[in-house]
């Protein structure tokens, strides 16, 4: 297998689709901090300037991109532009989501079309662009964004998310198997429960129905810490980065009985526990010192 030289991110062009809230900024930040020019492409471009902003008044370099991951044409406007600036992509991340609520037989066709569009279609755009590239430089780093929803049943009411999300860590997957022997590192950012600005704009498609998470047992984490969590884990070489390590007990229990796995999550929900995390004491703390 061809080893890609030097560091991951001292001295390389990164750009992060989506990169202009949420986990997407807290990401561009880490990666500015260890060495990496990044360029934030995202719909949003107030905010994705914000985020540049932050990066630049911290000593480091970013540009700022308005991107419809939806629009090949877009993808490639940015790619060109990014590459205009930084000279040649090393990271890219698709990091680009969306989220919706309801029970499966009231969410219309159109809906599920839109949510397979927004989180894993951008993924395929965006190789379409970068992979050749990389390929023909032999080196290059492709970056996805999946989540506990793909990782194991419990995302009863947002399933069109779940299955996306369950196919960027497949497409992840065979991408890492492919890519990595022609000197192309892959990982898939996987995140649990963290404090994001996921559920603005959420279409709630049933009434009164309750969330369910991913587990009880879990701490609502912050952004920075898996922005942390996904740079060490990319320096470390590994492919599926999960937010929390506790996924990994949570897939040896599914891979051992997955049957056994899913009627305990049924019981689970008719004892009145929809698996939602934890907040740390000293994550409600600094939330009460933000809103008052």
């Amino acid at each position: 297998m061809t080893e890609q030289p030097g560091p991951v991110f001292a001295g390389r062009a990164a750009l992060i689709f989506g990169g202009a809230k949420g986990i997407g900024r807290a990401v561009a930040r880490e990666f500015a901090l260890r060495g990496a020019r990044v360029a934030v492409a995202d719909i949003d471009l107030a905010e994705a300037e914000r985020t540049a902003a932050m990066i630049v008044e911290g000593g480091c370099q970013a540009k700022a991109f308005r991107c419809d991951v939806t629009s090949d044409a877009s993808i490639s406007e940015v790619a060109e532009a990014a590459e205009a600036a930084f000279g040649d992509i090393d990271i890219v991340m698709n990091n680009v989501g969306g989220i919706l609520h309801g029970n499966p037989e009231d969410i219309p066709v159109a809906e599920w079309q839109r949510i397979l569009d927004l989180n894993l279609m951008p993924a395929v755009r965006s190789n379409a662009v970068f992979l050749p590239k990389m390929l023909a430089r032999g080196s290059g780093f492709l970056v996805n964004t999946a989540s506990f929803a793909g990782l194991y049943p419990f995302a009863t009411t947002r399933m069109p998310y779940a299955s996306a999300k369950a196919g960027v860590i497949a497409l992840s997957e065979s991408l890492a198997l492919y890519l990595e022997p022609q000197g192309i590192r892959v990982s898939c950012l996987i995140p649990g429960p963290v404090m994001t600005n996921v559920l603005d704009g959420m279409k709630t498609w049933t009434e009164n129905l309750e969330m369910r998470g991913p587990g009880s047992d879990l701490d609502l984490k912050t952004v920075e810490d898996v922005a942390r969590t996904l740079a060490d884990g990319m320096e470390a070489g590994k492919i599926l980065i999960p937010s929390h390590d506790e996924a990994w007990e949570t897939m040896a229990r599914h891979a051992a009985d997955p049957d056994g796995f899913i009627r305990d999550k049924i019981a689970e929900v008719e004892a009145g526990d929809y698996g939602k995390p934890r907040i740390p004491e000293a994550m409600l703390a600094a939330m009460k010192v933000k809103a008052n």
